[in-house]
């Protein structure tokens, strides 16, 4: 896997609203209604994620979940991460 080159992760970010470069990282926090709604989108995503076998590093306080997204075999941020940030945003749109 290939890490994405400047000017493809911009035209990602004009596609991924919330969603910043963070330290070589994609970075985005979601907040919820509650914990309830925060902890429903670690475990309704938890079980894509598994299939993906691509694993977030991700924390969650009361309704806030923060995601940081980037391959660590390859070094940075590929079409995986794209990929993990659109399912998880598809995710948070059914419970915000």
């Amino acid at each position: 896997m290939s890490l994405l080159t400047n000017a493809q992760l911009e035209t990602a970010l004009a596609a991924l609203p919330g969603w910043t470069i963070l330290d070589g990282q994609l970075h985005r926090t979601y907040t919820f209604p509650d914990f309830t709604h925060a902890f429903g989108f670690m475990a309704t995503a938890a079980t894509a994620i598994e299939r993906m076998n691509h694993h977030p590093e991700w924390c969650n306080v009361y309704n806030r979940v923060s995601v940081n997204l980037s391959t660590h075999d390859a070094g940075g941020i590929t079409q995986k991460d794209l990929d993990l940030a659109l399912l998880l945003e598809s995710i948070a749109k059914r419970l915000q």
